[in-house]
């Protein structure tokens, strides 16, 4: 299957975050086809029931090329016209998934081995699948992670400190709004104060950002609302212990705050001949926690258009990026360097 028609495939199955297993499995299939022609090994890494990682390798992999099979709803189907691949998916990060499968089948073809592909499951939610990777390491001293940077190679990376934020209040009539007490006010007043709190800067990955993600509550437009939640999500870019005491400040008396995630920011190491940038997104780079080797962070596809309902990737980037990975893994195995 050639390169495009992989990412179409990939992208016609339906994984959003906790539903990767019918992407897995085809995935499995797919590699064991490859790892049965080129002498090399598969299995299957278990991060959550019905949720496993997939891993092939050749020889004694000292690189792995890994990114995640997981989406963001909603799933919608591949399309493509003469420039690029559409769907959910496209470019974060099957599209991904079909260029090192690609790479692979170059590597083969100039007889190199010792390299792994890893595809992980949970990257859109909560790096459960990156976690279970770092608990099960497999020798790697390089992990080349695909996301969208359009082929640029990610010098830094942001954070991510997500937390839950929940108000009770007490029932009433809404015509007697004295009687009770409204959660949905509060909350509202809360999310006002967070949003004042000031975002730290830094000189290389620039400034936080703070996006309310989720809000619910209350039972009907007639009835005060008892109770009240949002989600809240700062991209930070170092040390986030002043953000987390703004919150509780913020929360204190009148919410509850829950920390469901953190994330750190990540300052990463250049490579010769490609191209840099700064990414604002977080990866499951921080996760891995150097347990698959030392990470580099590069992908086909624009991380401006992933997550959206105009989610494509360039085909020619896409084949751009084969031609990457095949020369970042085949550097690195030759040298241990990321400079000649």
């Amino acid at each position: 299957m050639d390169l495009f028609a992989l990412t179409r495939a990939l992208v016609d199955i339906e994984s959003t975050t906790n539903h990767e297993k019918n992407v897995g499995d085809y995935l499995f299939a797919h590699l064991s086809a490859l790892t049965s022609r080129h002498n090399g090994r598969i299995e299957r890494i278990p991060a959550e029931p019905n949720r496993d990682n997939i891993f092939a390798s050749w020889g004694e992999p000292a690189i792995t090329l890994s990114t995640h099979m997981d989406t963001v709803p909603p799933f919608f189907a591949s399309s493509e016209d003469g420039e690029f691949i559409w769907g959910r998916g496209s470019c974060d990060a099957k599209g991904i998934i079909a260029a090192m499968i690609a790479a692979a089948e170059k590597l083969f073809a100039a007889g190199t081995r010792n390299f792994g592909l890893l595809f992980v499951v949970g990257e859109e939610r909560n790096s459960a699948g990156a976690r279970a990777a770092a608990a099960s390491p497999r020798g790697s001293r390089f992990l080349i992670n695909g996301e969208p940077t359009e082929n640029c190679l990610a010098l830094g990376s942001k954070g991510a400190l997500r937390f839950e934020i929940t108000a009770h209040g007490k029932l009433a009539h809404s015509a007697y709004p004295e009687l009770g007490h409204s959660a949905i006010h509060t909350l509202l007043d809360v999310l006002s104060d967070i949003r004042q709190i000031p975002l730290p800067e830094d000189a290389l990955l620039g400034r936080s950002t703070l996006n309310v993600g989720t809000i619910e509550g209350g039972r009907a437009p007639n009835v005060v609302a008892d109770h009240a939640q949002a989600e809240i999500m700062f991209r930070t870019v170092g040390d986030p212990a002043k953000l987390r005491e703004a919150v509780s400040a913020a929360t204190a008396g009148r919410a509850e705050a829950r920390e469901v995630l953190h994330t750190p920011a990540v300052q990463l190491s250049k490579f010769d001949g490609l191209p840099t940038t700064i990414v604002a997104f977080t990866t499951d780079i921080p996760t891995f926690d150097g347990a698959w080797g030392r990470p580099f962070l590069i992908g086909p596809g624009s991380i401006h258009v992933a997550h959206t309902a105009e989610e494509r990737i360039s085909k020619k980037e896409l084949s751009e990026a084969v031609d990457i990975y095949a020369r970042m893994a085949t550097q690195l195995l030759a040298t241990g360097r990321s400079s000649a």
